[in-house]
């Protein structure tokens, strides 16, 4: 590795940040193994992973035994690390010029690992043996960076609207459909939400996109409200936030966020702990992971009696946010072609089904998907549909962590600040067009 990129490593690992900083490696994709393809000798492979639940570590110890006993040549050391330590050591691996030959990495911060070339390209292999058809062509985006795919993915997260049935009832209200292709508009959730609102006792008609947390989780569920406004937050190429964030839809979306809260107070700066499963919230934008914590938490708060699930709301289309963690290469690996073999078989139908057994995630191919009866009835087939149908990525781009932290403090400005909409825009303009800006000066 040359001297200068050596600096920038050492430069962007004190920063903890891949901002397209870093050279290294090469390119191997066009080494694309046979099926029947195997080393005369033993290699290894590291493989570094997020330590997920209970369920995900005892998916992958099950994935590396099959692969390793189908293939018994190559050896797999996988070391999962805790979740919040993952990203700054692999960040600080691929700095120092270290880093596992594999690596699982989450979608949206795909951008800053291959801006910085330090992953090898997985274009020609998915072309090949990947089967992309398999694949919703939104999904693959959401691991694409300047038209080469880098990652495989495995599974998908997803959003859906929750309501409380019985305050619908007594509301008089209709139901909103099942039916993941029939998503109410805004103006029907919103006529709902001010019908179901009482101050007075406490509750609330909506919480529309999970409060004012930390940047990647209040992003994840503001970003579809601007889409599905007709908005958008950076241009294609994820270089710059002038047009899209400042565009009329864009800012549709905003005022009407914000009308939610000082306008029509339907929604709270503040619920209460729990306020949907205690009943102080008709409405409120939660994941497939809710379903669970709802049945495990409160047991006396049931699906189909209590509360049912029905698909984002719209604006002038139906949009949500996917991507997940999905299997990357080191562009430093000295076995690509081993490599592919073991994500081509974790992110496979037979892996990737076996992973969703045990898991019950959601895979991200539609043949795994098609395996689970409950995944194609309601209320995950919502989900399952949303993704596969309505599903976009977030900003492709090397400073998302950036944008994260700017979409949140936008959403607060105008909402909880009442700030003036065209300032509050234009700051967060320029925040986001000088941190990209800024890590191109670096990169130089």
């Amino acid at each position: 590795m040359r001297k200068k990129q050596s600096k920038r490593f050492i430069i962007m690992a004190a920063l903890l940040l891949l901002t397209g900083c870093m050279k290294g490696g090469g390119g191997a994709d066009d080494q694309v193994p046979d099926e029947d393809f195997e080393a005369e000798e033993t290699v290894t492979l590291t493989f570094w992973r997020n330590s997920g639940n209970n369920a995900e570590n005892a998916a992958y110890d099950r994935l590396i035994s099959s692969f390793m006993d189908k293939h018994p040549h190559i050896k797999i050391q996988m070391t999962p690390f805790p979740y919040s330590d993952y990203d700054t050591k692999l960040r600080t691996s691929v700095a120092a010029g270290d880093p596992p030959d594999m690596m699982t990495i989450d979608a949206p911060n795909l951008a800053s690992y291959a801006a910085a070339d330090a992953l090898l390209p997985l274009t020609d292999n998915f072309q090949k043996n990947g089967d992309l058809d398999d694949i919703p062509k939104t999904t693959i985006e959401g691991y694409t960076y300047q038209n080469d795919i880098y990652l495989a993915p495995m599974t998908e997260s997803s959003i859906a609207m929750f309501y409380n049935k019985k305050m619908f009832e007594a509301a008089g209200l209709p139901l909103p459909p099942s039916d993941p292709d029939k998503a109410w508009t805004w103006e029907q959730v919103l006529d709902a939400a001010v019908k179901i609102n009482d101050p007075e006792k406490g509750v609330y008609g909506i919480d529309p996109a999970q409060g004012f947390q930390n940047a990647g989780a209040t992003a994840y569920f503001k970003y579809p409200i601007i889409w599905q406004f007709g908005g958008d937050v950076m241009n294609p190429e994820g270089t710059s936030a002038r047009g899209y964030l400042d565009s009329p839809e864009t800012r549709s979306a905003l005022i009407f966020y914000k009308e939610l809260f000082t306008k029509y107070k339907v929604a709270s700066f503040e619920y209460p702990v729990d306020a949907f499963p205690n009943r102080k919230l008709g409405i409120t934008i939660d994941g497939t992971w809710t379903l669970a914590h709802l049945a495990e938490n409160f047991p006396d708060f049931k699906l189909g009696e209590d509360y049912d699930v029905a698909p984002l709301p719209k604006g002038v289309r139906q949009a949500v946010a996917n991507g997940s963690w999905g299997l990357g290469i080191s562009a430093k690996t000295q076995h690509p072609v081993e490599a592919w073999q073991f994500i081509h078989y974790v992110t496979g139908y037979e892996g990737l089904k076996l992973y969703s057994s045990i898991t019950r995630d959601i895979p991200a191919r539609y043949s795994v998907a098609k395996e689970f009866s409950e995944l194609n009835e309601y209320p995950k087939n919502i989900f399952v549909v949303q993704n596969q149908k309505y599903g976009r990525p977030r900003p492709i781009t090397p400073i998302f962590p950036q944008v994260s932290e700017v979409i949140k403090e936008l959403f607060e400005d105008v909402t909880l600040e009442k700030r003036n909409l065209d300032d509050a825009l234009e700051d967060a303009i320029g925040k986001i067009d000088k941190a990209y800006a800024d890590s191109k000066a670096i990169s130089q």
